[in-house]
């Protein structure tokens, strides 16, 4: 009878309800029930059957049973039947595949096929107990197989024992690589006997050893399958299995050649291509056939047999974690902090199965090495990743056909190929023998480069175990101990993450190894490492190590030159695998060590390798493949900017999860950090990459370092700045192609974005540095003459000016240098036209300031009196109207934006707003001569005259004469009318001195006029004589009177001058009448003359006093100074009549 507790009603595949997850049973349900099996049946493979020597005729057949015993899938049943000798009978699962049943109950369930054997025995039995496996296998075997749910249970708490005996109840196929043969020990009435049974695989190598014939091997092969005998031949050549005796060279070389033999483990082939069914039926009816499906590749024996023995292995370790917290209150999804992170299994369970995956892949490498069987004559033709066996143009399938014969031997694939024969002739399959071939040995070779990997990841996990895994990873950061609690072995293995992961944990490892209390060096771990595990631990690894390892040396000595020595030996280690060095944390070191040709060429070696095929840089590949081949250039790049940062003096950045412990970094003085910036400019500069010195020269920029960068930059400085400021259709024209210095300067009123002006500004400045003053002339011109482009980045006008002054002292600059080609360009007029650009600019900022302080009178002074220059404003004296402020304002907002010319100046700005004093200045530049009567500036300076009578009276007006007049004076006559002005002046003092409004001095207007032409006495009285001789001017007698009196002033200026040179002296008086000190070298005849000119005037001008028609008394006081004036002039002591 066969009871289970499973709901299932026993039909699962786990004996005795194993793999319920250890659920408490909630029922008892009769599966099966059958006879005893009759004396002298033996089922399964048993090697005897009953006995029944002894027995009489007459005797009773079947077994009378009077104990039993049963433990993990096997019972032991004593037959109490009499006869001379008992029996004992051992019945547990029949492991192979074709075993029949002994009961009519069995519904053909796998699990309950038996095997039964039946062993003679002295006595009656009455005790039968395990023997369970010595404590360091069951250690392991608990290690091994606690966490995996076939076992039943995950209570690690439980006996080790406990493990390998629930593993034997799963049956021997699935254990015998791990678990020794089962004993059990008998006590009967006579003594003690122990029972060993044999595993399948035990079977098996008896058969080898004992050369059995090729059918009891076939019979073996049906009973238990194809695959299932090939995974066992493959643990007998590879010497997994566990077992007591040493497996000798014979068992093991008939075991591969068994594993390799076609008629055993047969051939790849097409599913279904054995049998494929003929048209016709039986009866000689013709059939209309039915859906064939297109036939898929099933690989040989041998392939599967391998899938079982390398799953079988790994089932421990696939899909479970390779750490396990220990001690915290949190799961692997939340690491608490009081949790310790430690691997699941033991080292000497890991050293177990690594020595088995190691030993299973040496057998395929070596077999391949050696091209025997089908996997190593096909796989060592070449790379399993070549054409050769996936490819269908492959010299496999094109060579000889007597190849494809050789590898498959002349052995028919099954028992059925020759059925259908003639109808499979005309049959045309997917693929051909060797191509399946090929796809079954490539297949073969993936998992083998599979174990390989498992391997190398078990020593990797041992190594870390015996270094104290849990103090490497509790250096981690959070995020990262996160990644490697929830690591499974799986992800180890084969993905992207598990080997981050696992360099990430070398990494810990060196630094234990390598630092100041460090076990040892870099060669030390690293030849184990090597050796063990070079998929995780590569040649790049070693050298990168051993890099870390002389910059910790050089970190520690105080030394310079032996510090220098070995940052060097580091950067020549690192200079051979720039791909894998982290730069991040390194570079800092080699700044800290001042080293700082490896924090630029180090970065720049690893831009290439990142980037070898120039994708940054190719428009024709798509847009995000160009990006993130930028943004790896860039990360590269973005090492040597920090490194300039950290010497401006920003604040260092701290480091994260680096291998390398950060040092002091000692404190430099500012002509250090400047030396380091200029070597750091010069080694990139030195590099190739035209790319990486544009993005040098704006990281420059942007860090102020303008000096350095126009000092040491590249030959290609000039070029990068005009591209970054360049306007699409202006550019700066070479020294070389200066045709006409004044063509660009015309032309340089573009917009100019306010990102292009530090370029702009940047390439004058290295003009200037070159001495190539005309295109820095040219470049400043442009800036001054800008046009914004956007709100917020237009220029003061103050910024225009400085410009072109600086623009004008490059022009005037270049006179100077003696250069050819430069004086040229000055000849061409280029001074003259930047200091008329300049002169134009300084009008404008005259008028916007007049136009500025024009509104805040406006504003001040609501009756506005005094708003504008002459008191009104231009719409009928409404100063105080807020329009007319607002208008001034915009006015002078306009003339802030950008530049006018002359002509928008004068005409818009200046007439508009009577601003004359301006207008009579832009004529005079303007060399004006519109009108031959020049009444236009005749016009000019009476408005002037009127508008500085009307704010300050005569005072004001000869102060504007005297000022305006000396900025037009010397010049054609034209600009400065002194008839006219003369002549207004004087008759307003008369108005003024007659109505009683002024007070007027006789000496003030001439003053005024003798300051506007420079302290010129004999234009002034040329003027005077005119107006006096003209009596149609001078119809009033005492204007008359009045111009006669500033006569005597003139001839008396004129007089102290030529005392002032007969004296030889050069007093303050003499200079604020003459506008200036006179030359002492004059010769005593000059000063005769002049005084002969000034007596004979005195004279005529006394006769014109006595003329008029006035009495005397008015006229007495002014011709008693003509007539002392000449007298002094006369005497020989001049001074004392003076």
């Amino acid at each position: 009878m066969y009871l289970s507790t499973a709901p299932s009603g026993g039909n699962n595949s786990a004996v005795g309800g194993l793999g319920t997850n250890n659920r408490r049973p909630n029922c008892l349900k009769v599966v099966t029930t059958r006879p005893s099996p009759p004396i002298g049946v033996s089922g399964g493979i048993a090697f005897g059957a009953l006995s029944v020597v002894g027995r009489s005729q007459s005797d009773d057949l079947s077994l009378k049973i009077e104990s039993a015993y049963y433990s993990s899938g096997t019972a032991v049943l004593s037959d109490s039947s009499p006869s001379a000798v008992s029996s004992l009978l051992i019945v547990n699962r029949d492991p192979s595949t074709q075993s029949g049943s002994l009961g009519t109950g069995a519904r053909g369930s796998r699990a309950l096929r038996e095997s039964v054997s039946s062993l003679p025995v002295e006595g009656r039995m009455l005790f039968v107990a395990d023997v369970l496996p010595l404590p360091d296998a069951a250690t392991i075997v608990q290690s091994l197989y606690s966490e995996l749910e076939l076992c039943g249970f995950h209570n690690s708490w439980e006996a080790c024992e406990k493990t390998a005996t629930k593993l034997w109840a799963r049956g021997d196929l699935s254990t015998q690589h791990i678990l020794p043969r089962r004993k059990i020990v008998i006590f009967s009435t006579m003594g003690m006997m122990e029972v060993v049974f044999n595993r399948p695989i035990d079977i098996l190598r008896r058969l080898l050893e004992s050369n059995s014939p090729r059918s009891l091997l076939e019979d073996f092969v049906n009973r238990f399958g194809g695959g299932e005998a090939a995974a066992m031949c493959l643990m007998l050549a590879a010497r997994v299995m566990n077992t007591e005796t040493f497996i000798s060279n014979v068992v093991a070389d008939k075991a591969a050649e068994a594993f390799e033999d076609p008629r055993f483990v047969g051939i790849p082939q097409l599913e279904g291509s054995g049998a494929l069914s003929n048209n016709r039926t039986a009866a000689g009816g013709f059939s209309m056939g039915r859906v064939v499906q297109e036939a898929e590749p099933v690989f040989s024996m041998a392939h599967e047999g391998l899938c079982l023995c390398s799953s079988r292995l790994l089932l421990p370790l696939w899909e479970l974690p390779v750490f396990i917290i220990k001690g915290g209150s949190g799961s692997s999804d939340a690491i608490s902090e009081d949790g310790v992170i430690t691997c699941r299994l033991s080292v000497g369970a890991m050293r177990i199965l690594e020595d088995k995956i190691r030993s299973l892949e040496k057998f395929l490498r070596s077999r391949k090495n050696l091209r025997r069987g089908l996997y190593g004559r096909v796989a060592g033709l070449g790379d399993i990743t070549g054409s050769i066996l996936i490819g269908t143009g492959s010299d496999l399938v094109s060579g000889d056909r007597s190849t494809v014969r050789n590898l498959f031997g002349s052995y028919p694939r099954n028992g059925d190929s020759s059925e259908g024969g003639s109808s499979n002739k005309r049959q045309r399959l997917p693929y051909s023998p060797a191509e399946l071939a090929a796809m079954e040995v490539r297949a073969m070779e993936c998992i083998r480069q599979l174990l390989l990997r498992c391997g190398e990841a078990l020593f990797l996990l041992q190594l870390l175990s015996q270094h104290l895994v849990t103090r490497l990873i509790q250096s981690f950061d959070a995020n990262t101990r996160q990644a490697v609690a929830q690591l499974t072995f799986h992800q180890l293995v084969c993905s992207e993450e598990g080997d981050r992961l696992g360099t990430r944990l070398i990494s810990a490892l060196m630094e234990y190894y390598t630092g100041p209390d460090g076990r040892g060096t870099v060669d030390d771990i690293s030849n184990r490492l090597r050796d063990g595990c070079p998929s995780y631990y590569k040649e790049s690894d070693y050298k990168f190590y051993v890099a870390v390892e002389y910059l910790e040396r050089a970190a520690v000595t105080s030394d310079s030159e032996e510090r220098e020595n070995l940052a060097r030996e580091a950067f020549n280690n690192l200079s051979k695998i720039p791909e894998s060095a982290d730069l991040q944390t390194v570079c800092k070191r080699f700044e800290d060590l001042r080293f700082y040709e490896a924090v630029v060429r180090l970065p720049l070696q690893k831009a290439e390798a990142a980037d070898p095929a120039g994708d940054a840089f190719n428009e024709q590949i798509d847009a995000g493949t160009r990006e993130h081949a930028l943004s790896r250039r860039m990360q590269c790049y973005e090492i040597i900017t920090n490194a300039l940062r950290t010497l401006k003096g920003e604040t260092l950045r701290k480091e994260f999860g680096s291998p390398i412990r950060p040092v002091s970094q000692s404190v430099l003085d500012q002509s250090s950090r400047k030396k380091h910036i200029c070597q750091i400019i010069q080694l990139g500069v030195q590099s190739s990459y035209r790319f990486f010195h544009e993005y040098l020269y704006r990281a420059l920029i942007d860090l102020g370092l303008d000096d350095e960068l126009l000092e040491y930059g590249g030959p290609d400085l000039v070029q990068f700045l005009q591209d970054a400021g360049r306007d699409p259709s202006h550019e700066v024209r070479a020294v070389s192609s200066i045709g006409s210095p004044i063509s660009p300067v015309s032309q340089s009123r573009v917009p100019v974005a306010s990102y292009q002006i530090k370029y702009f500004e940047l390439l004058a400045r290295y003009y200037v540095l070159k001495r190539q003053h005309i295109l820095a002339a040219q470049i400043l011109v442009r800036l001054a003459e800008r046009r914004s482009t956007e709100a917020g980045d237009t220029p003061t006008i103050e910024q225009r000016r400085q410009y072109l002054s600086n623009a004008v002292l490059q022009a005037r600059s270049a006179t100077e240098t003696g250069n050819v080609s430069m004086r040229g360009a000055i000849d061409n007029g280029l001074l003259d036209l930047l200091e008329g650009k300049l002169t134009v600019l300084q009008f404008q900022m005259k008028i916007k300031e007049e136009l500025e302080a024009m509104a805040s009178r406006s504003e001040a002074s609501p009756m506005g009196s005094n708003s504008t220059p002459n008191g009104s404003s231009p719409d009928n004296g409404q100063s105080s109207d807020a329009s007319f402020v607002h208008a001034v304002r915009e006015k002078a907002k306009e003339l802030s934006v950008d530049l006018k010319t002359i002509t928008q100046l004068y005409n818009e700005y200046a007439v508009p707003f009577e601003l004359w004093e301006i207008c009579l200045e832009m004529l005079y530049f303007a060399s004006y001569s519109g009108d031959a009567d020049s009444s236009i500036v005749r016009e000019t300076w009476a408005r002037l005259i009127d508008q500085a009578l009307s704010r300050g009276g005569i005072a004001e007006a000869c102060a504007v004469l005297a000022r305006v007049g000396s900025h037009v004076y010397p010049g054609d006559g034209a600009m400065l009318p002194l008839d006219t002005l003369c002549l207004h002046l004087e008759k307003a003092a008369q108005e003024r001195v007659v109505s009683g409004a002024e007070h007027v001095g006789d000496e003030d207007i001439p003053r005024a006029l003798l300051a506007s032409c420079k302290g010129a006495i004999e234009p002034v009285l040329n003027t005077y004589d005119q107006l006096v001789s003209n009596g149609a001017i001078l119809p009033s007698p005492s204007l008359r009177l009045r111009i006669l009196r500033s006569v005597l002033a003139v001839l008396r200026e004129w007089a102290m001058s030529v005392f002032a040179q007969r004296m030889g002296t050069s007093t303050a008086g003499a200079s604020l009448i003459l506008g200036g000190p006179f030359s002492l070298g004059q010769t005593t005849v000059l000063n005769q003359g002049v005084r002969d000119k000034i007596t004979s005037a005195a004279n005529r001008y006394m006769t014109e006093v006595r003329r008029l028609p006035l009495t005397q008394s008015q006229t007495e006081a002014v011709y008693r100074g003509f007539r002392e004036l000449e007298e002094s002039l006369l005497s020989p002591f001049p001074f004392e009549r003076l």
